[in-house]
């Protein structure tokens, strides 16, 4: 089999690596691509590094710009690639714009397109994440689920059972195997921390760090939150130039127990992850690791794509409302201890399940894949009538 595997931002990576070193033990033809989506050092090459993967055989070298900028630049350099390569199939991961753009285009070439991390939605539309969650999932041959609730998502949907494959979180298949090699406490000590000591922070998402009046609320609850204990924030790229803002500098200088970060590695991010007291993020992936880790966790949204992490993890999403933030921190701190049991299926093998798949159940025909849909229609004519 010959497969284009995909990779572009920080979540990609820690979902790539474990398929791609399978792929490699059962002798998989894997070609890895990476979009360039994330071009920081530590967002991307660094990750590289962290996870024992390979360097990409193709660097498409598309950073930076507009949802729209992004998915158009790495649709042009993709399809030069497919036609190329002429891959028996495309496998992208995640919700990013890349993922939505190399989907795409395997796609439109009639190539079979594998999707990891399928069915999870937080309808929300206003996030350009679930817009291409949406739109992936119904392009993909294969569908493969990090749980139950994205399975019966998919199929709520209509998707034809037989695109559907519960594979469980490749997530955690990076996360576990990091843990077996990880001395948690040196990581912390670079930091001049200890376990339990610190708050960790992270944003990114537009919705948060590009709307000046929402960053300004998340951080005064932040340098509240930041008196008691202090706050380790590692700032995205996309973040930095948001908090030069003159309403944002003077929340920061009134909050010394803030301590910015630059971008960190994989390994420094798990061991940060597994040391603090409380996370507080609008990370995808962060949300999941956490669960794994038993360590609480605040989501500075109003929804979440993954409940499964509220209803067995460790995940409470709070929003963006100050208050609520402050209470739900002093109220995590204090049942720190609570132990955890991670979902079934987070196990550390969900890369097997997805190669095992990809090898053993043939993507469908053209004429094929149009029969889901035409079923579909059919049932709910009836339903209506």
């Amino acid at each position: 089999m010959n497969v284009l595997l995909v990779a572009a931002a920080r979540p990609n990576f820690m979902k790539v690596a474990p398929i791609l070193a399978v792929m490699e033990r059962r002798g998989v033809d894997a070609t890895l691509v990476h979009t360039g989506q994330h071009y920081d050092a530590n967002m991307s090459d660094a990750f590289f590094l962290d996870l024992s993967m390979r360097r990409p055989d193709v660097h498409l070298g598309c950073a930076g710009g507009s949802h729209a900028q992004t998915t158009a630049s790495v649709m042009l350099a993709f399809d030069d690639i497919v036609v190329e390569r002429e891959p028996d199939a495309v496998v992208v991961v995640g919700d990013v714009d890349s993922t939505l753009a190399c989907a795409l285009v395997a796609a439109k070439r009639n190539v079979p397109v594998a999707h990891v991390e399928a069915g999870l939605r937080s309808r929300d539309r206003t996030m350009p994440e679930e817009v291409n969650r949406v739109v992936v999932d119904a392009l993909s041959d294969w569908l493969f689920t990090p749980s139950p609730d994205a399975t019966e998502n998919l199929v709520r949907e209509g998707v034809d059972r037989g695109r559907i494959h519960w594979v469980g979180n490749v997530m955690a298949d990076s996360l576990l195997a990091t843990l077996a090699n990880l001395d948690i406490d040196a990581g912390l000590s670079g930091y001049a921390v200890g376990r339990d000591g610190f708050v960790l922070l992270t944003l990114h998402r537009p919705s948060n760090v590009d709307d000046v009046a929402t960053l300004v609320r998340l951080m005064g609850a932040v340098a509240e939150i930041s008196e008691h204990k202090p706050v380790l924030f590692p700032v995205h790229p996309r973040t930095s130039p948001q908090l030069l803002l003159p309403e944002v500098q003077r929340i920061l200088r009134r909050a010394p127990g803030i301590r910015l970060l630059p971008p960190i590695g994989y390994q420094d991010c798990v061991a940060l992850q597994a040391g603090a007291a409380l996370v507080l993020t609008d990370s995808g992936g962060l949300q999941e690791e956490t669960t794994i880790l038993g360590i609480p966790c605040l989501t500075l949204r109003e929804s979440t794509e993954r409940p499964i992490t509220v209803t067995q993890g460790t995940n409470t999403v709070v929003g963006t409302d100050p208050h609520a933030i402050t209470a739900a921190a002093s109220q995590a701190l204090a049942m720190r201890d609570v132990p955890r049991t991670p979902p079934v299926g987070w196990d550390g093998h969900a890369a097997e399940r997805i190669v095992t798949a990809l090898l053993s159940v043939p993507a469908p025909l053209d004429a094929q894949r149009q029969q889901p849909v035409a079923r579909s229609l059919v049932h709910d004519e009836a339903r209506l009538a």
